[in-house]
């Protein structure tokens, strides 16, 4: 008896093991699919070298920039960084103020902030990806990829540069998603067939700024690489950059990564409140790409480079769009282009649950300006305009 037993007991070893081989087996297959889609869409690109001028060259700036970053952490509330370069070299990197004001932490380099509507860039490069190995195009209406999208006509090029006449995604979320999590891009593409919500205009009648283009846009994205949004833009983009401190975040459904910033805001003049997500946080594509100052000054280096895209698409991407009727517009793919002044400037700003933030291209003097922040801070532009003259009226080469 006992040796039947023991017999019985091999028999049931075998079984199992057999079990767990072919599931490991299994997941196994599924990760190395999963690798060969992620390597299908990754760029090959040369990772970006950050070059920087030497202390001797930039004491007098740096002096200068110190005390500004000093004067506005104590009378506006500034918790953030910046960051300066200047003919393709680092001028200026530092940060003031606190990261978790519970644990009393201060900021650091490291500190990884969200972008807000400074992530448009990044879903706009990621289309113009696409675009270059003939995998979709800009006259390309929404319906090809989304047959029952109810708004029609609407082109990713609609969509791009703000002329896609759509409804506010903010409010169908707000008012007709019924379900105690928060909606991510597919469950809102889904809710949008059915809502009541209209469109402000015929698509390209006008300009009128829209989240709910660049969410689509990311969904858009996501139809065609059968990849999460995020899982495209770091094969996309940030792997080949290394940019390391880079990820897209969605609330509720991913993990807090570390160095990730909460936003605040003031309470009562003196008390930083965390800023809770909202049922409009788990949708990326016009938001929600998180990142450090020197990841992005690594990405506009990368994209003005060639490194991910060509010339002739990243012309594209500065320049401004039009209307129908031939009117122009303030925005090309993915950044505000301001052209006053006889001088050039592309930029973005950002302002979501508490993050604060900004980059901006001064082409005439070859200058980039990159500010994070984390605490509701309201003075960007203002801000923008005196790190630039500051730097202007003390560095020389």
């Amino acid at each position: 008896m006992k040796k039947y037993i023991k017999y019985f007991i091999v028999f049931l070893i075998v079984i199992l093991s057999s079990f767990v081989i072919s599931n490991n087996a299994d997941d196994l297959k599924k990760d190395a699919t999963t690798s060969v889609i992620v390597e299908e869409f990754s760029v090959k690109a040369s990772p970006v070298l950050i070059k920087k001028y030497s202390k001797l060259e930039t004491k007098k700036v740096t002096h200068k920039l110190d005390s500004l970053l000093f004067r506005i952490n104590k009378r506006h509330d500034f918790h953030g960084s910046i960051l300066v370069s200047k003919n393709g070299k680092l001028v200026y990197q530092n940060q003031i103020g606190i990261a978790n004001f519970k644990k009393k932490k201060p900021l650091k380099k490291e500190s990884i902030y969200q972008l807000a509507s400074v992530s448009k860039q990044f879903t706009a490069a990621a289309i113009m990806i696409l675009k270059e190995r003939n995998q979709l195009k800009l006259s390309d209406t929404v319906t090809a990829y989304f047959p029952n999208f109810p708004f029609k006509d609407v082109t990713i090029k609609h969509l791009l540069n703000h002329t896609s006449g759509l409804p506010k995604y903010f409010w169908v979320a707000e008012h007709e998603w019924t379900k105690e999590h928060a909606p991510d891009n597919a469950e809102l593409m889904e809710l949008i067939e059915t809502s009541v919500a209209t469109k402000f205009f015929s698509p390209g009648r006008n300009f009128d700024y829209s989240n709910t283009g660049y969410f689509v846009l990311a969904s858009i994205i996501e139809k065609i690489t059968e990849m999460p949004f995020g899982d495209f833009v770091e094969a996309a983009i940030f792997e080949p950059l290394q940019m390391n401190d880079s990820f897209v975040y969605r609330f509720e459904k991913d993990e807090p990564q570390a160095n990730q910033l909460n936003g605040y805001r003031l309470y009562r003049g003196w008390r930083h409140i965390t800023i809770n997500g909202t049922v409009n946080d788990a949708v990326v594509g016009d938001k929600n790409v998180y990142t450090t100052t020197e990841d992005l000054y690594k990405w506009i280096y990368g994209l003005n480079n060639e490194m991910l895209i060509s010339k002739e698409s990243l012309e594209l991407m500065y320049t401004k769009g039009e209307t129908v009727y031939g009117r122009k517009v303030p925005y090309g793919l993915g950044f505000r282009i301001d052209t006053k002044n006889d001088e050039k400037v592309v930029y973005h700003y950002g302002k979501w649950n508490g993050f604060s933030t900004g980059i901006s291209q001064y082409l005439d003097d070859d200058m980039v300006v990159i500010i994070l922040e984390h605490t509701s801070y309201r003075s960007m532009t203002s801000l923008n305009k005196k790190i630039k003259s500051i730097v202007l009226d003390n560095f020389e080469e």
